[in-house]
């Protein structure tokens, strides 16, 4: 095992090597984005925040990645993959993707229609002869391929089976999930109201199995994550992961404050829908794929371009406009800007997968605890990252280095001050100044405060970059061995590191 671990890393590092050299071509011999002084300090802030959030939720471990157009920017982890042995999560952390696992199944459906082998129009039952379900609206038409993609077939959400009751997990098998069917009931007409659905997923993954007469293990291995070189993904809770590379699982905070360990268990018939394991740096290939079919790059063309453009519109929208999903994948927007991608939640894990096609960014976050809201890392990291990239690649890096190498060197007052009545302030340096940014903080962007360097140990706080008014004095005392303390508003917060 260990040598098999240890290849698969080499072959990891031969793929990363390779993006590293395709984003030096295309940065015209720049240095790469994450080098780019603006995006290291948003880095840091992003570091920094990300680490108080695990440590103040009590998020057992958590891996996140930032990717722009083919370089991997940024990928680390925080806590622990397995707590009672203390073992680092890393960013070649393994989790379950959970239901980031449609993503692959509905590119799988997309392969097979642009080979003709298909039709998003037809009936689910035309490629599954055991598929007959009860269905009082049957006068709305067929359950239809584009619907189990776009989850507005009319579908239940789940097959026949209690699978997301612990503590035993009881995933159905294939041939449980064929003879329960007909013991189901649709839930709505088709095309009438979206409702997400497992079962219609692993519908599609049962008709990408019969048409191919592979399994679909072999199909998605074979035509997806290899060709991408995503070595460090598997399409089911393989045991052989537990306690290796494949994080252990955990509830979210009980109660007492205790977290329960969720046993191993495997997805089986449902994998299809939520039963793949990844990385946030596998997943950050597969978003770099993304950017370059999205470019009309033929080079690993497990799609076509205008395919996966028609998987990330909008297929299906609640008349309301609450809900709008693609082709497998989940649309919706954010502060006027659209994103693509997909979340997972599985026992034991979260994760979240955010691409924003226009700017060439994605975010990843994968985590071993309930409880957790990862969509909302993802969304942060963007939020943190995305002004910085776009800067990084409008304005030549040369002359922000330039410009930094001029500014005041302040790092002195940097670290994480422990505050009087609980949480910590951070301390940053941002060109010649410095930011204070309160933890732990939902949204870091809303508690960030600015400040203005006086002179010596003595800043004011910044009440307007509009005005440049200013507010109270922010003073540093340097009080030996190291020591730091910072006065605000007569009381002061002594520095941790």
């Amino acid at each position: 095992m260990n040598l098999l671990l240890a290849c698969l890393r080499f072959r990891k590092v031969q793929f990363w090597l390779a993006l590293f050299l395709i984003s030096a071509t295309s940065l015209n011999g720049q240095k790469k984005i994450a080098d780019h002084p603006e995006v290291q300090e948003s880095l840091q802030l992003l570091d920094v925040w990300m680490d108080a959030q695990q440590a103040y939720g009590r998020i057992p471990g958590a891996s996140i990645a930032v990717v722009y157009d083919q370089e991997l920017i940024w990928a680390k982890g925080y806590g622990y993959a397995h707590m009672e042995e203390r073992i680092p999560a890393t960013s070649s952390t393994m989790y379950s993707i959970c239901s980031i696992s449609k993503l692959f199944t509905a590119v799988g459906i997309m392969q097979l229609r642009d080979q003709d082998k298909l039709r998003l129009s037809d009936s689910v039952e035309d490629h599954l002869d055991w598929f007959s379900m009860k269905n009082d609206y049957s006068d709305s038409g067929p359950v239809t391929i584009e619907g189990i993609l776009s989850h507005s077939s009319g579908l239940p959400r789940e097959a026949d089976a209690p699978y997301w009751t612990g503590p035993d997990y009881p995933f159905p098998t294939r041939d449980q999930i064929v003879s329960s069917i007909s013991d189901q009931k649709m839930l709505y007409p088709a095309r009438a109201h979206y409702q997400y659905s497992n079962l219609g997923l692993t519908l599609a993954g049962e008709i990408l199995m019969g048409l191919t007469g592979q399994s679909y293990s072999d199909y998605v291995q074979n035509n997806i994550l290899r060709p991408l070189g995503m070595e460090d993904t598997t399409t089911d809770h393989l045991d052989e992961f537990r306690n290796n590379q494949l994080a252990t699982g955990y509830s979210a905070i009980q109660r007492d404050g205790t977290l329960a360990t969720i046993p191993p268990y495997q997805v089986r018939g449902i994998a299809p829908a939520a039963g793949m394991l990844s990385t946030v740096e596998d997943l950050a290939k597969f978003a770099s794929w993304q950017f370059r079919t999205l470019d009309g790059n033929t080079e690993q063309a497990i799609l076509e371009k205008n395919t996966l453009r028609e998987m990330q519109r909008v297929h299906f929208m609640e008349p309301d406009a609450s809900t709008t999903y693609g082709l497998g994948f989940s649309v919706w927007r954010n502060d006027e800007k659209r994103f693509v991608g997909h979340g997972g939640s599985c026992p034991g894990y979260r994760s979240h997968f955010l691409v924003r096609p226009e700017d060439k960014i994605a975010t990843i976050f994968m985590t071993n605890g309930q409880g957790v809201s990862a969509g909302n890392f993802t969304q942060i990291a963007f939020d943190i990252l995305s002004p910085a990239i776009k800067n990084a690649t409008e304005i030549p890096s040369t002359d922000v280095v330039t410009d930094r190498q001029t500014s005041k060197d302040l790092k002195r007052f940097t670290g994480l001050y422990k505050r009087p009545l609980g949480g910590e302030t951070a301390v940053l340096q941002r060109g010649d100044t410095l930011i204070m940014l309160g933890l732990p903080s939902r949204n870091p962007l809303s508690s960030i405060t600015e400040l203005e360097h006086i002179e010596g140990n003595t800043f004011r706080r910044i009440l307007s970059n509009d005005t440049g008014e200013l507010g109270e004095e922010i003073i540093f005392e340097e009080v030996g061995n190291g020591e730091m303390k910072l006065w605000r508003h007569n009381n002061f917060s002594l520095r941790q590191h």
